[in-house]
Parts: C-alpha cells; sequence; structure tokens
C-alpha cells in the first residue's frame, strides 16, 4: 500500500490552535494520523476525517456551503479543554478527503444547466471513490469512524466501505427531514441511500423526523418499495427523543448487521445547513439520538452532514460558531457514548 493514498490530506492542529499558559486545548493532545499506511496508523478506537465539498447538494440542485462545515469543526473542536474527562486519547484526527480539485471544478457549473447538472452528479461519483478509498482503510484498522462533511452524498461510500469490510450487507439511521432516497438518476446528496440500497450494501434503513411534505411522492414509494421504514415528525409530536428512540433501537437489534448513525445537519432547528430548517429537532435531542444509538454494539460509525456555515441567516462569521459548536457537540457526544 502506498504511503499516502492520492486523495488524502493530513490535518495540522497547530495551524487551529490557540494556545493558552495552564490550560491543555485538544489539538494539543489529540493524535495526528500523519499517512494512511496500515501498518502505522496509530492505536485509537475513534477516526476524525473530514470531507470538505458541497459538490452533491449543488448537484441535488440545492445550495454550496457545505464545503466550510469540516473547517468549522476544526477551529471548534481542537481548541476546545482537553480536561481528562472525555476520552480524547482514544481519537484519532485522520485527516480529510482532498477534493479540492473536484470542488473547484464545481464552482464553475451551474445546475440549472442541463450539461453542468450532469457535469456536477459526474463529479459526485468520482468523490464517491475517493472517500470510500479512506474510509475503507480506517474501518480495515477497526476505527469507529466519524465522517464530517460536505453533503448527505458521503452517506454511499461510507456505506459501502463498512459494507465490504463486514463482508455483509449493513444498515443505518438517519436522522433528517428528508430519506435521501431519492430516484437514481446520477449521484447527489438526495440519493445516497437509495444508491445504496441498488447496490446491495444497504439491507436496513429508518429515518427518524421524516417529513412527508419534504420528500415526493417517488420518494416515499422507492423507501416502502425497498421495505425501509421511518418516524414522521408527526408521530414524535409531544414525545421525548429519548421514547422515540427505543423502540426504534429494538429494531436495530433485531438487524444483526454493523450499523451506521447518519445525522443530517438540517434536522437541527435553526441550524446552518444546506437547506435552513426551523421545525426540525433541538440540538439536546440530536444528542440523544446519538446517545441511544451509539450504545449499541453494532453501531460503526457517525456521519454529520451538510452543515453550511454560509448559510447562517447572521452572516458566515455567525454559521462558523454555530455548526462548530454543534458538530463539537455531536462529536463529544458520540465518544462518550462508546467510551461507557
Amino acid at each position: 500500500m502506498p504511503e499516502k493514498p492520492l486523495f488524502w490530506l493530513p490535518i495540522d492542529p497547530a495551524a487551529w490552535v490557540n494556545p493558552r499558559a495552564g490550560e491543555i486545548r485538544i489539538g494539543e493532545s489529540i493524535q495526528v494520523l500523519s499517512n494512511l499506511d496500515a501498518s502505522a496508523l496509530p492505536l485509537g478506537r475513534f477516526a476524525i476525517v473530514g470531507v470538505p465539498e458541497s459538490i452533491g447538494p449543488r448537484a441535488n440542485l440545492g445550495q454550496g456551503g457545505a464545503e466550510l462545515g469540516f473547517a468549522a469543526f476544526l477551529q471548534q473542536f481542537l481548541n476546545m479543554q482537553d480536561s481528562g474527562r472525555i476520552a480524547i486519547d482514544q481519537v484519532v484526527l485522520a485527516g480529510q478527503v482532498d477534493c479540492t480539485d473536484l470542488q473547484q471544478q464545481s464552482l464553475a457549473l451551474d445546475a440549472g444547466n442541463a450539461k453542468d447538472l450532469k457535469h456536477l452528479r459526474e463529479l459526485c461519483a468520482e468523490l464517491d471513490k475517493r472517500v470510500a478509498a479512506v474510509t475503507e482503510i480506517l474501518f480495515r484498522q477497526g476505527y469507529q469512524v466519524i465522517l464530517i462533511g460536505g453533503g448527505h452524498n458521503n452517506a454511499l461510500p461510507l456505506l459501502q466501505s463498512l459494507a465490504i469490510t463486514s463482508e455483509q450487507f449493513v444498515g443505518a439511521v438517519n436522522l433528517d427531514p428528508h430519506a435521501d432516497f431519492r430516484p437514481l438518476e446520477g449521484r447527489h446528496s438526495g440519493n445516497g441511500f437509495s444508491y445504496a440500497f441498488e447496490k446491495g450494501f444497504l439491507k436496513h434503513y429508518h429515518v427518524v423526523a421524516l417529513h412527508p411534505a419534504k420528500n415526493s411522492r417517488a420518494t416515499l414509494d422507492q423507501l416502502d418499495d425497498a421495505g425501509a421504514t421511518y418516524t414522521s415528525v408527526q408521530d414524535m409530536v409531544g414525545m421525548k427523543m429519548h421514547r422515540v428512540l427505543q423502540t426504534i433501537q429494538n429494531q436495530v437489534i433485531t438487524w444483526r448487521v454493523p450499523f451506521g448513525i447518519e445525522l443530517d445537519v438540517d434536522s437541527i432547528m435553526q441550524a446552518p445547513a444546506s437547506a435552513f430548517n426551523y421545525s426540525g429537532v433541538s440540538l439536546a435531542d440530536a444528542m440523544v439520538f446519538i446517545r441511544d444509538l451509539a450504545k449499541l454494539r453494532e453501531s460503526r460509525y457517525l456521519h454529520l452532514a451538510e452543515a453550511a456555515p454560509a448559510c447562517h441567516p447572521m452572516g458566515i462569521a455567525a454559521g462558523n460558531k454555530a455548526a462548530g459548536q454543534i458538530l463539537s457537540e455531536l462529536v463529544f457526544t458520540y465518544i462518550e457514548s462508546h467510551a461507557e
């Protein structure tokens, strides 16, 4: 295996940390992946990897901005305190998928033009290959992968690499107003799960907080035909997330397969995301969603998609702060739930 895959870049925490005397920032203590040579990977349970792109959302006729989510996370997370009360010693900062060239090409394309839209979806398919190549290495080494996007299109390469390394089909539970089970019309952020099902990687799928009016008839029909299930936002009115998750946990246990925890940041009310949402769940509910599912031993990854700081109504500075805090709290929740 080459020392460094062609489409992967390490992260230098020192470029993000603001030191302070007498304190230890996470960025000063966290293990860092310097290459992806499987024989040299550091010991740890969790590997954090970023995908700074907005190709998938734009190929789905949506907004850009998700390419800034991972940077917002690094700025916040790496400057938090390593107080010895969180299992940072089990975490590896595993770099990012190098998609700069693809992202740059996408910026010159107009999704409203049929030819450009086709090109955007081709770029998204190329991105799939790069993400899968990196995450497959991490899964093979036994890491719990924490992938921060980027668009929800990256669910497909995550599910693909988990299925290949597990040598079986897999499952996913997704907190999202959208099922992302759109038709197979070329790759984008709205059909990662339908492609994963069609390719034989995804067998079991449940969506939490789905909004029926934010999904097309074709999407919901395909979801039914695939045997997938969902809990709608209407089903959840007046219920605490912990109660909602009790039934879903039991369902996941019956799957008896590795599964991923998927969370679209646009499920969280007023979070800066590719699709800004005033009718979603609270950040606390999102944390409960991750906490309760991460305790199941079959859980293998956390995917946080669609955080888009530039989409904050107060501007990018406010968006960076909000996205960074939200993503950091969700990552802490996943780490702590598994550490228990």
